[in-house]
This record gives structure tokens, C-alpha cells and sequence, in this order.
């Protein structure tokens, strides 16, 4: 069936939304099985461990960039048409906000994407902590933290177009950006033989790269196909954890979108991948300390990822990939944040934080 006859059954939006959901699922199976998250991959790096997840961000990060570059090489996919390069952006948002996501990923132990993997596996502390994030989101976005979050917006921002494309500023290319992505495929797969990597730790990890290039294409082509405008996006989770929550708690007569399918997805997507493989487990909270932790985390996550326009993912593969100025600011953020985070307040001997990559030898490992 052709995306034109899809559209014509469904409608546009619901196409839309179901994009979301096949790709949200595909995401949230692949993310559980490598053990894809930043933050495990920056605490990685910063107390020099070789437990193969800065391996596997690597590989998404490599594939994201390869995948969205090759699409826009081919000419069915044009970037210049989103909102993370066509809108006004602000600088001093995403290097505040990219540090503020990058301390709370560290308090909540994972990036929001990763609580939301994790809460369909049972565990309670990311339902508790995902529920907060979303509420300091749509606070930053609309509500009560909605001032704060304008004014440091305005510190310093930067015009849409040219001034936030890099390979346009740069003169790469589409063919330089695909390079520079198969540079760090290359690293990646050289850690990986070193470290010997599972085969889901890579695998899973190219797969969740894949979905970055997939969402971006997705949304392009149903956008040109349409008779309404809609937006050209990638995967992220601060804007629609808290259109999801909204639409949860109030009535709304706004159409479906993309994210209204991706979040169910990445539920949907992660549990029936610890389901298969035996992982579903209730977890929850181990004292007032770790709440208090887990909560100021959340909340640090929410107002800087609405704050930097985007989260770990939104910014460090969606926005990375197509080479936004701000989106490049704001990961240099988190990671710069979440490691001295990392070393004020949890960097003591190693300690099991979180699952091993499925067929590691290591009882437990970082994320």
C-alpha cells in the first residue's frame, strides 16, 4: 500500500500517529535490548570503563548521522524544512538547558527516554521519575517555570536557516556530514571488537540509529504528501511526554500527532522486549534519599530538556544528525554536565547501577 492510499484510509494525522507508533516501538525494542543511554555512555567515558555502552551510543550516534545523511544525498529527505533548523533558536537555552538535562539524567540514573524503557520493564522509580519530568516539562512549556524559561531563552539566541544549519555553515556537504558519521562507525565497531561487545549491544544500538533516520524520513514524506502542514521531526521526549500527560489529564480536541503515537510505542516497543526475554520486574524506590535524588532529577530533566528544546535524544541524535547548531550545543552541554555531575556526587568504587547488554559476561553495568 502506497503512503498516498494510507492517507487516504486513515487521514493525515492518524497516519501520522501511527508512524509514530511503529517507529516508537521499534525504538523502545531495540533501545531495551542494547541498553542504549547517554548517561551510561558519559560515565562510561569520564571513569575510563570499558563496559561497551559508550560503544553502543557510538553506534547510534554514527548510525543516526549516516542513515539521516544518506537520505538527504538520495534528495528524499530535506531538513531545511524543520523546525529544529528553520525556527529561531537560543544558544544560551540549549547550553543551560543541555546542562541542567545532563545533571538530572545523572540524579534520575537515565535520560527520558531510558526511564520510559525502563518503566515498562516494572521499574517504579522511572514511572514516578517519568511522570515528574514530564510535569517540570509542560511547567517550562506553559506553565508556572514558562517565564524563567522564556527569559534565559533570550540571552542569546540564533536566526533559523543558514546561521544553525553546520554543513551549511561549515561547506561539508551532505557527503562530508555522511563521512564524519562513518568515522565514528568506525571507531565504534573497533571498541566494539576490543571490548567484545554482545551482539545486541551493537546490533540493537545501529537499530535504534536507524529509527532517527526513519522518523525523519517518515514525517518528510507524509508532510509533502499531505494537504495540511505538519511537522518534519525525528524522535524526542520532553515536548511529547508532556503531550502525552495533557491529553492523559484533559480533554483535548487537538488531532493526533507523530507523538502521540511515538511514547506509547517506546512503552509498548520496550515491555514486549523484557516480556520475551524474561526482564519484567517491579523496582522500586531504596529510601527517602534515593527519592529525593530520583525526583530533583526528574525535575532538572524536564525544565532543561523544554529549555535546550530537546533531550538526550531529541538533541544528541534527532537534532546531531542534521547537523543544528544548537542541538551540537546543547549534547556538548550534557555531557560536560552529567560527567562533573557524576564526579561530585556518585564517583566512588564501581558500584552495579543498572542491566548488563544481553550476552555480557559482566553481572551488571552502567545506565
Amino acid at each position: 500500500m502506497g503512503l498516498e492510499s494510507l492517507i487516504e484510509q486513515l487521514g493525515e494525522d492518524w497516519t501520522l500517529a501511527a508512524a509514530g507508533l511503529g517507529i516508537g516501538v521499534a525504538f523502545g525494542f531495540l533501545a531495551q535490548r542494547s541498553r542504549f543511554c547517554l548517561r551510561s555512555a558519559v560515565i562510561e567515558f569520564s571513569r575510563n570503563l570499558t563496559g561497551g555502552k559508550l560503544t553502543v551510543w557510538l553506534f547510534a550516534f554514527a548510525t543516526a548521522v549516516m542513515a539521516t545523511q544518506a537520505l538527504a544525498l538520495l534528495g528524499v529527505f530535506d531538513a531545511s524544512d524543520s523546525r529544529m533548523l528553520s525556527a529561531r533558536g537560543s544558544l544560551s537555552g540549549a547550553a543551560v538547558g543541555g546542562a541542567l538535562f545532563g545533571m538530572g539524567m545523572v540524579l534520575a540514573r537515565g535520560c527520558s527516554s531510558r526511564l520510559l524503557v525502563l518503566a515498562a520493564q516494572g521499574n517504579l522509580r522511572s514511572v514516578i521519575s517519568g511522570l515528574v519530568f514530564a510535569v517540570a516539562a509542560q511547567s517550562a512549556w506553559t506553565g508556572a517555570l514558562s517565564p524563567l524559561r522564556l527569559a534565559v531563552s533570550q540571552w542569546w539566541t540564533v536566526d533559523g536557516g543558514f546561521a544553525r544549519d553546520l554543513i551549511a555553515r561549515t561547506g561539508i556537504g551532505h557527503g562530508g556530514a555522511l563521512l564524519f558519521g562513518a568515522a565514528w562507525l568506525v571507531a565504534a565497531v573497533v571498541w566494539a571488537r576490543r571490548q567484545r561487545v554482545p551482539p545486541w549491544g551493537w546490533a540493537g544500538a545501529i537499530g535504534v540509529g536507524l529509527t532517527i533516520a526513519g522518523a525523519w524520513w517518515a514525517t518528510y514524506a507524509i508532510a509533502h504528501a499531505s494537504f495540511d502542514p505538519h511537522p518534519v521531526q525525528a524522535l524526542s521526549f520532553t515536548g511529547p511526554s508532556s503531550e502525552v500527560l495533557t491529553r492523559v489529564l484533559f480533554t483535548t480536541d487537538k488531532p493526533p500527532t507523530f507523538d502521540l503515537g511515538l511514547v506509547p510505542g517506546v512503552f509498548l516497543g520496550s515491555f514486549i522486549a523484557a516480556a520475551l526475554f524474561g526482564e519484567l520486574r517491579l523496582e522500586g524506590f531504596e529510601g527517602g534519599a534515593s527519592m529525593r535524588r530520583y525526583m530533583a532529577g526528574a525535575m532538572a530533566m524536564g525544565f532543561g530538556g523544554m529549555l535546550a528544546g530537546g533531550c538526550a535524544v531529541g538533541a544528541g541524535l534527532s537534532g546531531a544528525s542534521v547537523f543544528t547548531i544548537t542541538s551540537w550545543v546543547t549534547l556538548s552541554a550534557m555531557w560536560a554536565a552529567a560527567a562533573l555531575t557524576d564526579r561530585l556526587i556518585d564517583q566512588r568504587p564501581v558500584v552495579a547501577m543498572d542491566q548488563a547488554m544481553p550476552g555480557s559476561s559482566a553481572a551488571s553495568a552502567i545506565a
